[in-house]
């Protein structure tokens, strides 16, 4: 087991001689073990196999303190949208510059899924990560050889989720098999609430009993109230102990979330612009127009889907109206479209037709990039409806105005 374990973790290094070298040490040794339990009634013989056995010994010992590295972890992380990214990246960059440590960016494939639930369409992002994100190829990855020491995944859904599913290969119930560390950090954040509001608990326990928490060895979540809130909810859905509430304080942590992180980071005046962008955003003059980041969700799509398409081209038209002094910079949720496709087909078409346009006209920006970030640091207020985002944009200290879908403009 241990010629393996150092054939196969040495196998891709510079110490693959080394490693090689002691393998060899390692079978002398197992042989002259063997030998001895032959020949104990043969004191010389025994003598002789003993001397060589304490040698190989001190070989071992010498070759491994001083011809390998010291103990490395091997950290992976496995997103799946680049646009969800930021929930691990901070957490990626402390493990990047940790000269113990060896990470590894993989993205993963998912794909949308059809009305019956059904696979459809494989979507693969890795070509859409940042130049200084060193990002690993899926496929050649070898998890069962490898075997990392910690696995970091943001998609806690495995099988139970309408719209999209990762590969099942690496559903959190699989990767255990992998890992003595599968750790699980929220892909969003949620609106700050204090575990005795049981009303508010009661629209987000179900965030709590999804797979990924529960196979996963670490949870991180956001803060200490979301943390207790998660305790609780476990607690109970475990059978009320002790020793169960016990073990969901050791698993649950409120270390907070890298999606803060991010957003308080990326500073304006480092943003890569695309060139499309600036000439919506500069005015005649050379100043630059007030940018208002208009986040359309799909929670607020699938409530109502007539009245929410209205609102929208109904907030697009007024922007339009104002479009010499505003920019209206239009990003909805990445999964929008998969969404409807899923889970409301009647209205893709639709959809469609608004967005087309909307494109079409050019005055605005149409944002479907990985980076919401930039987003973020490029606008000068928020419009749009709750989601995740509204308490990212709250860090900013920017002006957030939330939409309304049963007022329309004239």
């Amino acid at each position: 087991v241990l010629g393996n374990a150092l054939e196969s973790q040495y196998l891709d290094t510079d110490f693959r001689g080394q490693a090689q070298s002691l393998v060899g040490i390692l079978e002398k040794y197992c042989e002259n073990l063997y030998q001895l339990s032959i020949h104990l009634s043969d004191e010389k013989a025994c003598r002789k196999l003993l001397g060589e056995i304490q040698g190989q010994l001190r070989q071992l010992q010498e070759g491994i303190r001083q011809g390998l590295p010291e103990d490395r972890k091997e950290i992976v992380f496995l997103p799946y949208k680049a646009s969800m990214w930021d929930s691990l990246e901070s957490v990626w960059k402390a493990a990047e510059e940790d000269e113990a440590c060896d990470a590894y960016v993989i993205p993963i494939p998912y794909y949308d899924r059809n009305p019956d639930g059904s696979f459809r369409e494989m979507h693969y992002e890795g070509d859409q990560y940042s130049a200084y994100v060193p990002v690993t190829d899926y496929r050649a990855y070898d998890f069962e050889k490898r075997k990392p020491d910690v696995i970091y995944i943001h998609n806690p859904y495995d099988n139970y989720n309408y719209v999209t599913s990762v590969h099942p290969f690496f559903y959190s119930e699989n990767l255990k098999r992998f890992t003595e560390l599968l750790v699980y950090i929220p892909y969003f954040v949620i609106n700050e609430i204090k575990p005795e509001d049981h009303e508010a608990v009661e629209g987000m326990k179900h965030f709590c009993t999804l797979p990924g928490v529960m196979n996963a060895d670490k949870v991180i979540v956001q803060s200490e109230n979301i943390r207790q809130i998660y305790i609780n909810v476990l607690t109970k859905e475990s059978g009320n102990t002790e020793e169960a509430r016990t073990y969901w304080r050791n698993k649950i942590r409120g270390l907070g979330s890298p999606k803060f992180d991010k957003v308080l980071t990326t500073e304006k005046g480092k943003l890569e612009i695309p060139e499309e962008w600036l000439t919506k955003i500069r005015k005649p003059d050379g100043s630059w127009k007030k940018i208002i980041f208009y986040n359309t969700s799909v929670s607020a799509l699938l409530q109502d889907s007539e009245k929410q398409l209205k609102k929208i081209e109904n907030t697009i038209e007024m922007f339009k109206t104002v479009s010499e002094d505003i920019v209206l910079l239009w990003r909805p949720h990445p999964l929008t479209e998969s969404t409807l496709t899923s889970m409301r087909p009647q209205w893709q078409e639709r959809y469609q037709a608004i967005k087309d346009r909307y494109l079409r006209e050019g005055w605005g920006i149409y944002d479907d990039t990985a980076d919401m970030n930039r987003a973020v640091a490029l606008s000068d207020a928020y419009y749009g409806d709750w989601s995740s985002i509204v308490y990212l944009y709250q860090k900013t200290g920017k002006k957030i105005m939330i939409q309304n879908p049963d007022v329309l403009t004239d």
